[in-house]
């Protein structure tokens, strides 16, 4: 087995934390994944790897190995790319991580165009809103919302959307419609928490050129962007959304919005990659394939 391979094999058992996942990944038996790391620490003269029965950790060394390996690998895919049809023709699998509805909404309708255009590239693609190890879950890229956190990701934005406070007129009819951010202290909200942490996101609002967050009391608190519409709908409370996920109930009167001169500053779209995946050529036809997308749309 060569050099780059045996990188290869290490850096996936890294990153899965398992030689069974790794060689299934690889589609290796799992003896021959086990032999590869044995030679490889023989040849390095080095442990590169904690092993337990439950779980596989890099050593200090194994961890710089890593990083070094992650390197190489995407240096010799970019040096072959170079002289092969794969920039022109890329394929392979391609594994992307999506917004839920972001997804469902923009990307799912016209997926189909991407995959005529480049028919050998195999999409696995997660649905959801939490946080993802893009590097240890071997994920090529991931479009999000809002700020982005992740400093050591490259990140491209692609679009801006407009944000929207609504209730259903059943609830203005019997709370009032709010005017004014002072007017909010005696109205209701349906909430939404993260998943992850459990925490309530409170309100945003733009107060005289300024951001200003409020925490509305509410006696619902949802995690799930369409139970999120369906309880303001049926009058629990204000919500507040970007406003393509609510154009269709706006439109038919089934929700309102309310204090448009107080919308908060539009949240940022975005598809975020490792460093070391910039220069894949299934990595950038998708992601300049969603920035048209994004463009078309908005």
């Amino acid at each position: 087995m060569d050099k780059f391979e045996s990188m290869r094999i290490f850096t996936r058992i890294v990153e899965l934390k398992s030689f069974t996942r790794a060689a299934e990944d690889l589609g290796y038996p799992k003896a021959t994944v086990t032999n590869a790391i044995k030679q490889l620490e023989a040849r390095l003269r080095v442990r590169l790897l904690h092993r337990t029965t439950r779980q596989v950790s890099p050593t200090l060394d194994g961890d710089a190995y890593y990083t070094r390996c992650i390197q190489l690998l995407a240096d010799l895919e970019e040096t072959e790319n170079v002289f092969s049809q794969a920039a022109a023709n890329p394929s392979g699998k391609l594994r992307i991580d999506m917004h839920g509805t972001l997804g469902r909404h923009f990307v799912l309708p016209v997926l189909d165009q991407f995959c005529t255009r480049y028919p050998n590239i195999e999409l696995q693609i997660g649905m959801g809103d939490r946080l993802v190890d893009l590097v240890r879950e071997s994920i090529d890229c991931v479009l999000r919302v809002g700020e982005l956190q992740d400093s050591s990701m490259v990140a491209r934005r692609l679009a801006s959307l407009e944000q929207v406070t609504c209730a259903s007129p059943a609830y203005l009819e019997l709370h009032g419609e709010p005017r004014h951010v002072e007017d909010l202290a005696a109205h209701r909200a349906v909430n939404f928490f993260s998943a992850q942490t459990g925490k309530i996101y409170p309100f945003e609002f733009k107060v005289d050129g300024e951001r200003r967050e409020i925490a509305i009391p509410g006696t619902i608190s949802v995690n799930n962007a369409d139970a999120y519409k369906q309880c303001c709908a049926s009058g629990f409370g204000l919500i507040q959304v970007p406003r393509y996920g609510v154009a269709g109930l706006l439109a038919s009167g089934a929700l309102r919005e309310v204090m448009p001169e107080y919308r908060p500053q539009p949240s940022t779209v975005s598809v975020l990659y490792p460093h070391h995946r910039q220069l894949s050529p299934r990595v950038r036809v998708f992601v300049d394939w969603l920035a048209t997308v994004f463009a078309t749309a908005m």
